[in-house]
């Protein structure tokens, strides 16, 4: 096979199933769908251009936006099914998202230099959200996390998430200002332990008050792979760990919604037509489904509550069936690791750091959503990157992979180039 060739295959794949699923919505509607012709049709362009651009101009890893392209098509599809309205305004969100991908790469590239040196910056912005949100936040399935701009719903958490990266990424990797240990006489890997975990507490306490618990768990999870990375010791993880497992304990005794989701996740059929019926329609789907799926407008996913956003995951497993299902975590798993894989490959300290973190927060944002759908943990309410319906979980989690795309774009950085 030649290098053209192998570099023009992604892209054939790509329109193959923009255009399958075209076809299968408007079998689905009994005659062409126009809203499925148009969606195909600038899925494809977008797919197109931007492998083109990134490959051409050299700008990194050609395959991160391959992999979100075939997500982002997936996700439309799905969307255009359940409704055509929610199809076309997914449309729209990934055509914005795309835009905030290529802003986010050169504004990164541009910036790299003093993106070490804006901690303030980004504590800043960070605590401002958080004070927005705890002020003028609307309650939604029992946590205050939503924000109307113009109309418009915002989740004010989905742009903290990155800054949280951001702010971590400086703690560990920054040099110390010359003479700060011996002013404090606190050794600088404890001082950076020790401003992570302020930070950390700072950030769980306004999301618990927000009663944002599936957020405030991705919070944790993050400040402890970066403990566990950058060499914290046994007694620091187990002291954290212990801390984090009493808080949990807490708000799955005294917290009511939350009380709630872990009783569904434990007998979900013990009122299956009440407080476990989001998932015990999610758990039928998915078993109805079988290996092979009834086929795209075949499942009955307006019987699952939310099925646009929380449960699509439901709705893939039933329609395109397990087969299907797995083919979505393989494209996630592919996604993590070529993120994984520009950090390691990165010699800068900052990049690398926010090149984990990043790649991280995708993989347990993956897990978490995922888990809850098919009963493996309980549910938290994280949208399924790409996939899930809403516009500010795809403008950030774009312009997070944006930044992957600008790290691995910076040749003078990286100990190989990535394959």
């Amino acid at each position: 096979m030649t290098s053209e060739t192998s570099n023009i295959k992604p892209l054939i794949y790509i329109i193959l199933l923009n255009l399958l699923g075209a076809a299968l919505i408007s079998i689905q509607y009994g005659g062409i769908n126009l809203e499925a012709v148009i969606l195909t049709g600038v899925l494809c362009i977008v797919s197109i251009v931007s492998y083109v651009v990134v490959y051409v101009a050299e700008l990194g890893d050609p395959y991160l936006f391959l992999i979100i392209s075939v997500l982002g098509s997936v996700g439309c599809i799905m969307q255009t099914r359940i409704k055509p309205e929610y199809g076309i305004r997914q449309l729209k969100w990934f055509l914005i998202g795309t835009a905030c991908y290529f802003a986010v790469m050169l504004g990164y590239r541009f910036m790299s230099r003093w993106l070490i040196k804006l901690l303030p910056l980004y504590l800043g912005l960070g605590l401002l959200l958080f004070i927005a949100t705890q002020i003028f936040g609307k309650t939604s399935h029992g946590a205050k996390n939503w924000i109307d701009v113009g109309g418009v719903s915002v989740q004010p958490s989905e742009v903290i998430r990155i800054l949280f990266v951001l702010s971590l990424a400086v703690i560990f990797t920054a040099p110390m200002p010359e003479g700060l240990e011996a002013k404090i006489k606190i050794k600088p890997k404890m001082l950076r332990l020790l401003s992570a975990s302020a930070v950390t507490v700072i950030s769980a306490a306004f999301l618990l008050l927000q009663r944002e618990w599936g957020i405030t768990l991705l919070f944790f999870a993050t400040y402890f792979f970066f403990l566990y990375v950058y060499g914290a010791s046994r007694f620091y993880l187990l002291l954290n760990g212990l801390a984090a497992a009493a808080v949990a304990v807490i708000g799955a005794t005294k917290v009511s919604h939350i009380k709630v989701r872990v009783d569904t996740w434990l007998d979900p059929f013990a009122d299956a037509s009440g407080k476990g019926y989001q998932i015990t329609q999610s758990l039928f789907a998915i078993g109805e489904g079988g290996m092979a799926g009834r086929g795209i407008g075949a499942g009955s996913v307006y019987f699952i509550p939310e099925v646009h956003s929380d449960f699509i995951f439901s709705a893939i497993c039933e329609e395109m069936g397990v087969v299907g299902g797995l083919a979505i975590l393989m494209l996630y798993f592919v996604l993590v690791y070529r993120g994984f894989k520009i950090a390691l490959s990165c010699t800068n300290a900052y990049n690398k750091a926010v090149a984990f973190g990043i790649s991280f927060i995708l993989g347990l944002q993956t897990f978490i959503i995922i888990g809850g759908v098919i009963k493996l943990i309980p549910l938290t309410g994280i949208t399924l990157p790409f996939v899930s319906y809403g516009g500010s979980s795809m403008l950030t989690t774009f312009a997070a992979c944006g930044i992957l795309q600008a790290i691995s774009g910076m040749k003078e950085e990286l100990t190989d180039e990535i394959q």
